[in-house]
C-alpha cells in the first residue's frame, strides 16, 4: 500500500491526498509531526539529508521525496513507483 508522510498544515500534502482520493488510490496517511525519531530520520534521508520534506511517498520500498504539488508530475511519479 502507498504510504503518504504528510502534515495537516501543508497545502501540497492536501492537494496530493485529494488527487489520490479522486483517482481512487488506496493509501495510508502518516502525520509526520507525530512520528518517532527513526521515522523522521528516514524521511530526512530520503529528502537529501538536511530536513524532512512533505509529502514524501513510499510504495513497496520505492520512495518519492517531498515535492511541490504538480498533478502531471505526481501522476508520472506514481506510475514510476508502480501505481496506476
Amino acid at each position: 500500500m502507498l504510504t503518504v508522510y504528510a502534515a495537516k498544515w501543508c497545502p501540497h500534502c492536501t492537494k496530493t491526498i485529494e488527487y489520490l482520493k479522486k483517482n481512487k488510490l488506496e493509501f495510508e496517511y502518516i502525520e509526520i509531526e507525530n512520528q518517532p525519531e527513526t521515522i523522521i530520520q528516514k524521511i530526512i534521508q530520503v529528502n537529501g539529508g538536511d530536513d524532512w520534506v512533505v509529502p514524501t511517498l513510499e510504495f513497496n520500498g520505492k520512495w518519492r521525496p517531498g515535492k511541490l504539488y504538480n498533478e502531471k508530475e505526481l501522476a508520472s511519479d506514481l506510475k514510476k513507483l508502480g501505481l496506476k
